[in-house]
């Protein structure tokens, strides 16, 4: 057995509080008691009043939190081992979050594009690995290699150009960040560069032809148009302005796809433009049709099952119970007369 969420164990150090906080009620009370009167003739004037009633609610309501705290937990009961065999290949997406990316030159912006983009390619993908890649004026490593693709497409949806601090773009750092990736020297290896293409660096078909060497081929993937446009400033959704340059111009970005399919070219790779998400979902597909596929080394996993419905169920249960359980004295309890209570 697992805990999920071992964190919510710590809430048990709350049952003890809850029973010093009833004895104090119950010290409080019998003193309010004794001060209004003799104790014998006040409990004679609530014969109703049952001292073992809010006990037993108590141990109802201590079983319940109980059971809600371990419901959170969520145990997991392992229900068999397997081997698992994955053949495929080791794929990273590289992603653009520089500040071009937020030209609207596309719809919605380049970077929403390129999300999109890079989700429907993870879509078509079987037993492939993947790991994604942030990279403005310097890269950011965002998920290493997995094969859990909706963990990876959370990530995705996270990414924007606020993560990497450096300004600028420099795509030979992401082709560099990039091949750190790739851990397994026999498995096939493929790096998807999804950009504008602007670099304000030098040295990336450099980067790309040294990753031609390590067996890593690159397909680019170009998004924006050739005549460009404005980059707006938003906070918080509501538009600043236009981003300036030095001289205080309004700086117009455009695509850059000669730098992308130089890349590309340099590892035998390809270029797709972006605009036509269609075309570049077909032009990838056939791409890794064509590359060799490797057997991954075979794990021991255990297939794991959640037990927190059971104790939710039955915390629910007590609760529900709760509100039918009165203070007072159960009539037909009270005529067995268990503990030989003499009738006053």
């Amino acid at each position: 057995m697992e805990l999920d969420e071992k964190k919510y164990l710590y809430l048990l150090f709350l049952l003890p509080l809850l029973v010093l906080v009833f004895l104090f009620n119950m010290y409080w009370k019998r003193k309010k008691q004794r001060e209004f009167g003799d104790l014998e003739l006040v409990q004679r004037l609530s014969p109703e009043s049952s001292v073992f009633k809010p006990i037993l609610k108590l141990a109802v309501l201590l079983l319940a939190l109980t059971a809600l705290i371990f419901g959170l937990v969520n145990p997991k009961i392992g229900t068999k081992m397997e081997t698992v065999k994955r053949e495929g290949i080791d794929i990273v997406f590289a992603i653009d979050v520089s500040k071009s990316m937020l030209c609207e030159d596309v719809a919605p912006n380049r970077l929403d594009k390129s999300k999109q983009l890079v989700s429907q390619i993870i879509n078509q993908l079987g037993n492939d690995r993947i790991g994604i890649v942030a990279y403005a004026g310097s890269s950011f490593p965002v998920l290493p290699i997995t094969t859990d693709y909706s963990v990876a497409k959370m990530f995705l949806q996270s990414m924007n150009t606020d993560m990497v601090s450096s300004v600028g773009t420099s795509l030979d750092e992401a082709i560099k960040l990039s091949a750190t990736y790739f851990d397994d020297k026999k498995t096939s290896k493929l790096l998807i560069l999804v950009s504008d293409g602007e670099d304000h660096s030098e040295g990336a078909e450099a980067a790309a032809e040294e990753a031609n060497k390590l067996g890593i081929k690159i397909i680019t993937i170009g998004v924006g148009t050739p005549n460009g446009g404005t980059i707006p400033l938003r906070r918080n959704g509501v538009m600043e302005g236009l981003k300036r340059d030095s001289n205080n111009e309004v700086v117009i970005t455009k695509l850059n796809s000669e730098s992308l399919t130089a890349i590309a070219k340099a590892t035998k790779g390809g270029y797709a433009n972006g605009a036509n998400t269609k075309e570049v979902i077909d032009y990838v597909k056939n791409a890794l049709n064509n590359i060799e596929k490797t057997e991954f080394e075979a794990t021991q996993m255990a297939d794991f099952q959640s037990q927190f419905q059971w104790f939710l169920g039955f915390a629910f249960l007590l609760l529900f119970a709760d509100v039918f359980l009165l203070e007072r004295k159960t009539k037909w309890v009270n005529r067995l007369n268990l503990f030989n209570e003499k009738e006053k």
